[in-house]
């Protein structure tokens, strides 16, 4: 997934396998074996890959547990292959919007037998709603960043908004012909979603097993409005450009509001000097600061997209009982103590005490409390690669009509998620 976070963003997120272990009678294991741990990326820090191993050793002796690293494209190429053989892993880590892709295949098997030792309603509920299918859960939620307003008082000097109408407003007046009030790019549909579900609207909805297009619902088409008000009167971002290095005009001093995942607080603090992707910590970023995107009434916390990982047990593990056991200690307070520690919102409320104390981890964690998910649809990723929702934005900040952009993308919707 795109770390969106982006798809993260999907769109930086990681992904974790537990495999290779030898069986006894089923659903039991041997009194030895190997559980092989498939990290993606860099995301999970080294202290709770210790931490993983060392206690699952601790407790189950006889057992060892080996950590491999692997990319995002694995998780695209190579996952479904690996589930799906007589040698799946364990336990396997994915975006939080791949869930459903894989659960709909039945590669994963039901938690609902553990969901209360794993954190039951103190769990993320809209990574939990990603990870089960007619109420099941099959991919407990791993952890999650979210989107929250960056500034800078050399950028932006008024008061903080308390409502998403002040947001608007107070980005409108501080848009010139050479800075944005609000960095709003046509294609960032991350930060879209916003306005639509802090109005009342939808992606899409689903009764009795058919979907329904959400967008152009009166909910959907206030805050289509509203968007469209940012795109003519508040930023000069393209209108057919995404939401890739946002750093780059903040840190120029040509965005007042910034709405961003969390961690591109990184990417402005980087050395100004940095070979690659260098930010601004010495001007902008000198006194950055942060606050989750206000909702409509004053005090609410508008729902924002949330990107992360869910973890889940494979259908055709050998060692279903000790792979539970690994996501036990992974839900853990003490594993999700070292996450929260590095900044990485826990999967349960609960341990976002464990968040470092200050203003940009206390906002993101507010926002990730509010935040929605996609529709958890196994089509999803294609509505995701087909570009509709970008398009559609595209068109509406072009200066298109609202209702008649909305009602078609619906349209378009409702198509995939339907077959």
């Amino acid at each position: 997934m795109k770390k969106s976070l982006g798809a993260l963003s999907l769109l930086g997120v990681s992904a974790l396998v537990l495999a290779g272990c030898a069986s006894g009678e089923a659903g039991q294991s041997s009194a030895t074996g190997d559980l092989t741990v498939w990290l993606v990326g860099t995301d999970t820090p080294q202290d709770a890959r210790d931490y993983l191993v060392e206690t699952f050793e601790a407790e189950n002796e006889g057992w060892t547990l080996t950590i491999e690293e692997k990319t995002w494209a694995d998780t695209a190429d190579n996952y479904v292959a690996a589930l799906s053989s007589n040698d799946a892993p364990d336990v396997v880590e994915i975006g939080n919007t791949q869930s459903a892709g894989f659960i709909a295949q039945g590669l994963f098997s039901d938690l609902s037998g553990i969901e209360a030792e794993l954190g039951g309603d103190e769990m993320l509920q809209s990574f939990v709603e990603l990870g089960s299918e007619d109420g099941t859960l099959y991919a407990a939620p791993y952890y999650a960043g979210s989107r929250i307003v960056f500034y800078s008082p050399a950028s932006y000097s008024g008061a903080v908004p308390t409502t998403l109408e002040e947001y608007v407003a107070a980005g409108v007046a501080a848009t010139t012909p050479t800075k944005s009030g609000i960095y709003a790019p046509g294609k960032d549909w991350y930060n879209a979603l916003p306005y639509v579900w802090a109005n009342g609207g939808e992606i899409a909805t689903q009764e009795g097993g058919t979907w329904t297009g959400g967008f152009s619902s009166p909910g959907g088409i206030a805050g289509l409005e509203m968007l469209q008000d940012v795109y003519e009167n508040a930023t000069i971002a393209p209108a057919d450009a995404d939401e890739t290095d946002p750093q780059v005009p903040f840190c120029a001093g040509e965005v007042g509001f910034l709405s961003a995942p969390a961690w591109v607080k990184w990417s402005i603090l980087a050395p100004a000097d940095a070979a690659e992707a260098p930010g601004c910590p010495d001007t902008v970023g000198a006194d950055l600061k942060a606050f989750a995107l206000p909702g409509m009434t004053a005090g609410e916390v508008a729902p924002v997209f949330a990107g992360g990982s869910n973890i889940a047990v494979a259908a055709k593990s050998d060692a279903p009982d000790k792979a539970e056991a690994a996501l036990k200690i992974i839900l853990s307070e003490g594993y999700q103590k070292i996450l929260a520690e590095n900044g990485l919102i826990p999967a349960l409320t609960s341990f976002a005490d464990y968040l470092p104390d200050d203003e940009i981890t206390t906002e993101a964690a507010k926002a990730v409390a509010s935040s929605k998910a996609v529709p958890a649809s196994p089509q999803w990723s294609e509505v995701e690669s087909s570009g509709v929702i970008k398009d559609a934005l595209v068109k509406i900040a072009q200066g298109g009509d609202v209702t008649e952009i909305a009602t078609e993308l619906d349209g378009q919707i409702e198509a995939i998620l339907n077959k």
